[in-house]
């Protein structure tokens, strides 16, 4: 029979109209009739679409096979110049008779083109082959595909966002050490033909610019262990603080190198660097998100008919593949579980679940503000007391003293998230949204922890009760050189969190996988069972410590480096923490949202970071005493006067981009670019929901199209019989 003739491409979408006419017996209708009969025809006609109509009248869903088929190798014949072979889904034999095609076109072009074409193909051979030794170069690559397999993607994203931060933080240091450290370190060890500029000073009160160090008399050793452990001492006048900066500048043969503005320039760059860098890979992560919350079925699809990596010939890794893909499947059941439980909810069920939320909302807001205050009374007390004379204190005194607000703060950051994730259990909502949630009620008790103590450090600063703190602009007798002590703050608060992290590791968790093992029998051990990884809780540590780098990085230009050294030392001790004394969670969290959302509170934690940055750049009087910005009563100065040394025509453009007479019109500009962006997302979007309609109705055509032809073989035989 013709409808069942051989050669027709198994992929082609539409029938020819004469296949159609198996018997002229088999159909009482003439063939127009029964095409108006498929599926699509009869949508058509009742949504009366004109862009559908128009389809139908072109013939678009009656397209001939041959010109079909002519039509697509015009196509691709016509874009071989611009595309490679491999994006079309062709078979082996179609994607060679066409290779044999352009390979006949090359012989009639000119030379000029045939360079051209085959140096665009040794390029791309170059990039692909490049990035395939790049994936190889990949940091802790093999560990965290062993995490995957063995724990699933949603602990394998919490592993790669810390190799992100490892990056991330190098990068940081980089630009520090190149900007301000590097200049310095050439001139002060007679590298380079260059010499220090010393600050002039101009018009300040000398008692303004008293700077007591501590003294170098007889130090016992439990002092040494205090200074390193808190900054001060011998570590506080060295390249890691700010205060150890106090010069105007390097002088080259050729050139004046500006430190305070290589200062300032060093701490917007890598802030900038940072902005760009997470939300380039939140749009990452946000596409593909938006993609896979689209549609649920195409999840599953694409994980049963394309999730494996057909590139996998070793046992073990093909393993560890299946156990991901295992993993991502349970993880969407479950989320489909939870889903088909809310569809079934009476209305007494929704009322009194979401009255439940409301309670334990209102107490997830109660242990906010308690630990809020109990930290800002923790700072006033620290700061009142730490002033005295250290020799009259014993050596735990003094400790706790220093340590006081890193001490609340860290018991803070480990009784809440115990409390929220008792909380979570009884809000009933899916895992995926269930770690979103948890994350961001921890997010904003971690963050907001740091937010108020560097707030109540500047309350403190500015607070004036003296003639020589009205002076000077700030409380100088308790703070001389406060950038330092900021700095020194966030030096601690990075020392402590590793010293904690370590601690739990050895002391806590080791401990509890060796009772419970070895101790099963024992109820109370059966009761407690195995620790399981807790991605919000271990997510929320490392973006603390992060935002502690970002705000702490202008004070303590080296704290880059030392968060990078924490965030490898928490990698390995989190690998075999986890490899050696956890279990697989029961609940499976899904990587693609889990990847998306990290980055999403990462960048929380940029923007409160930001803040308290901005704020004391602008409105905090500089130290007079020490750091590169003593002749400038705030930061910012810096970049106004040296503005005022551009010439006249460029100072005019600074000006006039700077004036509220370009700002408004630019914003302006910004809003009009920024509705035809969504205006034109809006008409991506309905026609993608077209070309899905019309996809669902070329299916139920293929299904229509084929019991008819069954119908119309099952008459054929019975009338041959």
């Amino acid at each position: 029979m013709s409808a069942l003739a051989p050669g027709r491409p198994s992929r082609q979408p539409f029938i020819h109209q004469e296949s159609l006419s198996l018997d002229s017996s088999c159909f009482s209708s003439p063939p127009v009739n029964f095409l108006q009969e498929l599926p699509s025809y009869r949508s058509i006609a009742r949504k009366r679409t004109t862009i559908l109509s128009r389809d139908k009248q072109s013939g678009t869903l009656l397209k001939p096979t041959d010109s079909y088929n002519f039509q697509l190798e015009g196509e691709i014949t016509e874009d071989l110049d611009n595309q490679s072979i491999r994006k079309y889904a062709l078979n082996i034999s179609e994607k060679r008779r066409l290779r044999d095609i352009q390979e006949t076109q090359m012989k009639y072009l000119s030379e000029w083109d045939q360079w051209k074409r085959y140096s665009s193909k040794s390029w791309k051979r170059f990039i692909e082959k490049a990035r395939e030794m790049t994936t190889h170069l990949e940091l802790w690559r093999e560990d965290i595909r062993s995490i995957e397999g063995k724990f699933g993607t949603g602990i394998q994203s919490y592993f790669s966002f810390l190799r992100f931060l490892v990056l991330l933080n190098l990068v940081i240091f980089l630009i520090i050490f190149m900007v301000v450290l590097l200049p310095v370190l050439l001139t002060r060890y007679k590298i380079t033909n260059s010499s220090f500029i010393l600050i002039p000073s101009q018009g300040v009160d000398i008692q303004c610019t008293v700077y007591p160090l501590s003294s170098s008399g007889l130090i016992y050793f439990y002092s040494y262990v205090i200074d390193l452990l808190s900054g001060t001492g011998f570590l506080e006048d060295t390249y890691l603080f700010y205060g150890h900066y106090t010069i105007d500048g390097v002088k080259f043969q050729n050139f004046t190198y500006d430190l305070p503005l290589a200062y300032l320039l060093s701490t917007i760059a890598y802030l900038a660097l940072s902005l760009v860098w997470i939300v380039k890979r939140s749009v990452e992560g946000f596409k593909i998100n938006l993609i896979r919350s689209e549609e649920h079925f195409q999840s599953y699809c694409n994980k049963i008919f394309a999730g494996w990596d057909f590139c996998i010939t070793n046992r073990s890794m093909a393993d560890l593949k299946h156990s991901s893909l295992r993993y991502e499947l349970r993880a969407d059941l479950e989320e489909e579980r939870i889903r088909q439980k809310i569809a079934e909810r009476t209305s007494e069920e929704t009322i009194r679940i979401y009255s439940l939320r409301l309670f334990l909302n209102c107490i997830v807001l109660a242990v906010l503000a308690a630990c809020f205050y109990a930290i800002y009374k923790a700072t006033i007390f620290s700061q009142e007391h730490m002033k005295k004379e250290i020799d009259k204190m014993v050596f735990g005194e003094n400790l706790l003293i220093l340590y006081l607000p890193s001490i609340v703060i860290t018991l803070a950051n480990f009784i809440t998230p115990i409390i929220f994730a008792k909380i979570i259990h009884y809000e009933d909502y899916s895992p995926g949204f269930e770690i979103r949630l948890t994350i961001l009620r921890c997010v904003f008790m971690r963050l907001a922890t740091i937010c108020v103590l560097v707030f109540t450090l500047g309350s403190k600063i500015t607070s004036c009760d003296n003639y020589l703190c009205e002076l000077c602009g700030y409380n100088q007798k308790l703070y001389p050189c406060w950038e330092t002590q900021v700095g020194q703050e966030m030096y601690k608060l990075m020392i402590f969190d590793l010293i904690i992290i370590l601690a739990v590791t050895l002391f806590v968790d080791f401990p509890r996988k060796i009772l419970v093992t070895y101790c099963s029998s024992w109820k109370l051990f059966q009761c407690w069972g195995e620790q399981e990884f807790a991605i919000p809780d271990n997510v929320l540590g490392i973006v603390y410590g992060q935002t502690i780098c970002w705000i702490g990085a202008f004070f303590s230009p080296l704290l880059p480096a030392i968060a990078t050294l924490k965030f490898i030392i928490i990698f390995y001790v989190k690998e075999i923490s986890l490899l050696y004394t956890c279990r697989p969670s029961p609940r499976q969290f899904r990587a693609s949202n889990s990847n998306f959302f990290f980055l999403l509170v990462l960048l929380i934690g940029l923007c409160l970071a930001i803040i308290p940055l901005t704020i004391s750049m602008a409105r905090i009087p500089s130290s007079k005493a020490c750091g590169p910005f003593t002749n400038f009563n705030t930061t910012w100065e810096v970049v106004p006067k040296t503005v005022s040394t551009f010439p006249n025509s460029l100072q005019t453009l600074v000006y006039g981009i700077t004036s509220e007479a370009f700002a408004v019109p630019f914003f302006m500009i910004i809003c009009l670019i920024m509705f035809y962006f969504i205006a034109l997302a809006g008409a991506h979007k309905r026609v993608v929901v077209q070309l899905r309609e019309q996809l669902n109705l070329e299916s139920r055509d293929k299904r229509y199209l084929i019991q008819k032809l069954t119908e119309a073989q099952r008459d054929l035989r019975n009338r041959l019989d």
